[in-house]
């Protein structure tokens, strides 16, 4: 089989290479780190052609931008084989709230929300709520559209500069508030294929820029996988209540929904509930599930793909542990151009892949940092401690003047017990 890969970053390295397992894949514009072969003798690469102009068996779309923007749909209506929804599917994430309106009408639990589009009535609203506020930007945001905050005058602040377009433009220009959910949060992966759904072994995620989930949303920082506060009951009731019936509710609109559906979960004593829908494969969960993924990843996605998933996903038991190394002033304004070292090194250590998030080679030939979360460090081991020791001598042995990481992931008091 041949696969291409839609996308550029760590995600889609990381795909690469488990579909590299069973299939030769070629990533579309990719990165200097998709190159080669894989350990079973496939081939990898990458290549600056549009996703129209090559010819592969199945398409996988990776971000969530081309896939709001219909690119599922254009190769679908090439005859082209793809593992991603169209655009009317795709509405889960490129609007929150249109999100949040659908699971209500498919009765997922979740929290309550109003939607505004006017600042006054937003700001109004906030001083009739009780704190912690949640503002959500409506539109895509990179993962940074998200404040949560206990401080009133912020959340005013927020409001004003998001739909005044001064934060995200026009992504921001509508705001959902929400209510605060209390408890633990985890990221369940599901392949669907229009009517059914598998789960993929379950993931934490760890998005604030600090230590302790201090400071700034950002795309993520790491991530961890398995997550032992997470039930083989929790995952049950969150595919029943949550995937399933956004499932149904989809096809009832006439959406024909193939490809990742990714729900963002709060457990709290009430079981699961939903934060969030992505429609892609989260990042940076996706570099600790797909190591765990045992099998045939590549044909999994093409049955998705064509309408007929079946059985259960095989899962190894091995844990894994990912730490994002960021540029210099990652998330408002990291550096760019800064050259990397130390790779060799880092990628010696057993068990471990450095997955390229931002990186270029410049004129001269070195490889260089060319986006705010440079690499994405993932260690498999036996145990979540052990594979947490390795992707951090890993992260310590990479060059990058001022890298910037956070030094808890996977820390034992965040995924061995419940709040």
């Amino acid at each position: 089989m041949n696969v291409c890969i839609v996308g550029s970053g760590a995600r889609e390295h990381a795909l690469a290479l488990a579909c590299a397992r069973t299939a030769d894949v070629v990533v579309t514009p990719g990165n200097p780190g998709i190159q080669g072969r894989s350990p079973e003798g496939h081939t990898l690469g990458s290549t600056f052609a549009p996703p129209e102009e090559i010819e592969a068996d199945l398409f996988v779309v990776g971000p969530e931008a081309p896939l709001v923007d219909g690119l599922a749909d254009r190769l679908r209506a090439g005859g082209r084989l793809v593992f991603g929804p169209g655009a009317e599917g795709a509405r889960l994430e490129g609007s929150k709230a249109h999100m949040k309106q659908l699971a209500a009408a498919a009765g997922v639990p979740t929290a309550r929300f109003a939607v505004f589009d006017r600042c006054e009535d937003a700001v109004a609203h906030l001083r009739r709520s009780a704190g912690p506020y949640v503002v959500k930007t409506d539109g895509l945001a990179a993962g940074k559209g998200v404040l949560v905050t206990d401080d009133l005058a912020r959340a005013e602040e927020d409001v004003a500069a998001k739909l005044s377009g001064v934060a995200f433009g026009v992504s921001g220009r509508r705001v959902v508030i929400e209510e605060a959910l209390a408890g633990r949060e985890a990221s369940l992966l599901a392949v669907c294929d229009g009517v059914r759904a598998l789960a993929l072994p379950v993931a934490r995620d760890y998005k604030r820029a600090l230590d302790g989930d201090l400071g700034p949303n950002t795309g993520g920082m790491g991530a961890c996988s398995p997550v032992p506060f997470v039930s083989d009951e929790d995952l049950e009731a969150a595919m029943d209540r949550i995937v399933l019936p956004t499932l149904a509710e989809l096809r009832r609109r006439g959406v024909d929904y193939r490809g990742v559906l990714y729900a963002g979960l709060m457990l709290g004593d009430d079981g699961p509930r939903l934060v969030e829908f992505n429609v892609r494969f989260g990042d940076p969960e996706t570099e600790v599930v797909l190591p765990r993924v045992a099998g045939d990843l590549a044909g999994l996605l093409a049955a998705a793909a064509g309408g007929h998933v079946s059985g259960t996903v095989g899962c190894a038991p091995d844990a894994a542990v990912c730490v994002i190394a960021a540029a210099k002033g990652y998330p408002a304004e990291p550096r760019r151009g800064d050259p990397i070292g130390g790779l060799d090194a880092a990628g010696a250590i057993e068990g471990v892949s450095l997955l390229h998030a931002g990186t270029c080679r410049g004129p001269d030939g070195v490889l260089r940092t060319d986006g705010g979360r440079v690499f994405a460090v993932t260690a498999v081991a036996p145990t979540i401690d052990r594979a947490r020791e390795r992707a951090y001598k890993a992260v310590g042995a990479i060059e990058i003047d001022g890298v910037e990481y956070r030094h808890d992931i996977a820390a034992p008091d965040s995924v061995r017990s419940a709040a």
